[in-house]
């Protein structure tokens, strides 16, 4: 299957959102019932996907010769919940 620069940006886009989100359930886990795996599994993943949406934020906005505002949103947009959903409906749902 072929996926192009733009595809796996916004992939990563919904999943590190969908991860994000997952903390809500693994946190209250964690600390109200005393269960801290899901937290670790959730935690990691999470991650994981946080920085490869970072790395790719850039590989695709040097591709695509973004402005500025490109890189601080989707940089911002990371580090809140559901932040990722807005970037892709505002920065990746028209472009081309």
């Amino acid at each position: 299957i072929f996926m192009t620069h733009l595809k796996i940006l916004k992939l990563l886009a919904i999943e590190e959102g969908i991860s994000y989100l997952c903390f809500a359930i693994t946190v209250p886990l964690k600390y109200a019932l005393k269960i801290p795996e899901p937290n670790l599994i959730v935690g990691m993943l999470h991650g994981i996907l946080f920085m490869a949406f970072c790395l790719w934020l850039v590989i695709y906005g040097i591709k695509s010769k973004q402005t500025f505002w490109y890189y601080a949103a989707g940089g911002i947009a990371s580090l809140l919940p559901m932040g990722t959903f807005w970037f892709d409906k505002k920065y990746l749902t028209n472009s081309k």
